[in-house]
């Protein structure tokens, strides 16, 4: 009786069991859905599943026998999970692809240790994960905030001046000579040069003495170097000035035989000497020895000690010490050697509030491309333009890359036709007191973007002979930016 009890008993228990696997397998589905949903939200994970999908999912189990999930095959090209392929395992799909993300976009160094309890997220600062796989992801603010962190690059590859990589980047001119200061009148080289034609009538009118110094910068501003260096010669253990002019012609080979030595020592006597008639030179002499140890011409080349001589003579952005000096700082740090963007803004901003041309340029570069400082379009065009109008060239070349990119053809085609008017490169270079390297750069994204606008008509009217001569300008003036618009037009960039 009692064995007949409990073999009833277990049959029951045995029919039971069904019924609790299928409300175990029922019911943790239908609790878990809300979870689910957030974490498809938060993660960017798999997609949300319906309460139907989850009452098929019960059904396809049990009837399947077992109540086991069954596993899901992978076909090649799709990724294992989210999860996976936020951790950086798996490959992207098709999903990415057809989001427009490549493949293997951002595979870079990792960043930063995460600092914190929470795990970093995909793609972030704290995280190895590739950029690609985070800009795949739904997330609309992880995609936004990987989009903001691309800064811009120009189609022509023509960044700031000092970007090139090359140890001698550009083709650095000596100071000027500075006015003197205890001569009000003298404030400008025009001014001087005309005090000099007006001493030399005197003088051949028997009214005045010989006056050197005079007849020595008359010379020199009319490029007959051996007549001034005559000059020059005669009060050069008196006159500091006609030392300085001396040390630049020796170290420039200005109408005599290169001797960088004889013009750092005559650069030399002036930075050391105690003289006030001396003060006013110094700066400019400290800039021209920068240049010598960055150069490595008459001593050996030290870029820590052009550095140190340069800061010297910019003299924490004094508009009387050397502004020359201050712009070449602005370039120094634009480097890759010695690449710190803030101090290459803080250093042209000084140079352009002081009326440096080149610095002007750059300072619209930095802001139209958010590099050592924010994105500023306005301030961008401001600059640029004011540069263009001075006779800055490379600012030129990128207003007009800036035109063109942005769909204003005829604006690029009219400012292009302007900055591609004269072949004189070096001549350019000397009236703007720019460097020649970036003059000639200027000149050819002009020539290129002005050929683009002749051979397509976009603002101009269609001169296929025409644009072939722009071509081959833009190509003989740099070839590397004419390669890197070539491939921005086939790619269809530009």
């Amino acid at each position: 009786m009692p064995g007949a009890f409990f073999s009833e008993l277990h049959s029951e228990f045995l029919l039971l069991l069904p019924i609790v696997a299928f409300c175990r397998a029922f019911w943790a589905p239908a609790f878990n859905f809300r979870q689910d949903r957030r974490y498809q939200g938060r993660s960017g994970g798999r997609p949300a599943r319906s309460l139907s999908h989850h009452l098929f999912t019960v059904w396809h189990r049990t009837t399947a026998g077992g109540g086991a999930k069954p596993k899901r095959k992978v076909p090649s090209g799709h990724s294992q999970s989210s999860s996976c392929l936020a951790k950086g395992r798996g490959t992207p799909g098709p999903a990415m692809q057809r989001r427009g993300v490549p493949a293997q976009a951002g595979q870079g160094r990792p960043g930063p240790r995460h600092s914190g309890r929470d795990p970093p997220r995909p793609g972030g600062a704290g995280s190895s994960a590739p950029a690609g796989a985070a800009a795949a992801l739904p997330c609309s603010r992880t995609r936004s905030r990987t989009a903001r962190q691309a800064r811009p690059e120009p189609p022509s590859g023509a960044g700031l001046p000092g970007e090139l990589g090359r140890r001698c980047w550009m083709a650095l001119r000596s100071e000027r000579l500075p006015p003197d200061p205890a001569v009000p009148e003298n404030h400008s080289h025009v001014t001087l040069l005309a005090k000099a034609e007006e001493s030399l009538l005197r003088r051949e009118a028997g009214e005045d003495s010989p006056a050197p110094f005079l007849d020595g910068q008359r010379y020199y501003e009319q490029e007959l170097y051996e007549e001034a260096l005559k000059q020059f010669e005669k009060i050069k253990d008196t006159d500091f000035q006609a030392m300085y002019q001396l040390g630049v012609m020796y170290y420039d080979g200005l109408g005599t035989k290169k001797d960088p030595e004889k013009g750092l020592e005559y650069m030399n006597k002036i930075l050391n000497s105690d003289s006030p008639e001396a003060s006013h030179l110094k700066f400019a002499a400290a800039y021209n020895l920068g240049r010598a140890y960055y150069e490595g011409c008459g001593v050996k080349h030290s870029t820590e000690e052009a550095e140190r001589l340069w800061l010297t003579a910019a003299d924490h952005g004094n508009p009387k010490a050397s502004v020359k000096a201050q712009s070449t700082l602005g370039m120094l740090y634009s480097m890759p050697i010695l690449k710190d963007l803030k101090k290459a803004f803080f250093w042209h901003s000084k140079a352009c509030d002081n009326g440096n041309l080149e610095s002007q340029g750059a300072l619209g570069i930095m802001y139209l491309y958010g590099q050592g400082i924010h994105r500023n379009t306005k301030a961008a065009l401001e600059r640029l333009r004011k540069a263009t109008q001075l006779g800055n060239i490379y600012a030129q070349g990128h207003l007009v890359e800036y035109y063109y990119t942005r769909k204003f053809y005829s604006k690029a085609a009219a400012l292009a036709k302007r900055a591609t008017k004269n072949d004189d490169i070096n001549k350019q270079a000397k009236i703007s007191d720019c460097h020649p390297t970036y003059v000639a750069k200027g000149a050819a994204m002009a020539a290129f973007y002005l050929a683009r606008c002749l051979q397509l008509g976009r603002g101009i009217e269609k001169d296929q002979n025409v644009a072939e001569k722009y071509y081959s300008k833009a190509c003989y003036l740099d070839p590397a930016v004419a390669s890197h618009l070539q491939l921005a037009a086939n790619l269809g960039t530009i």
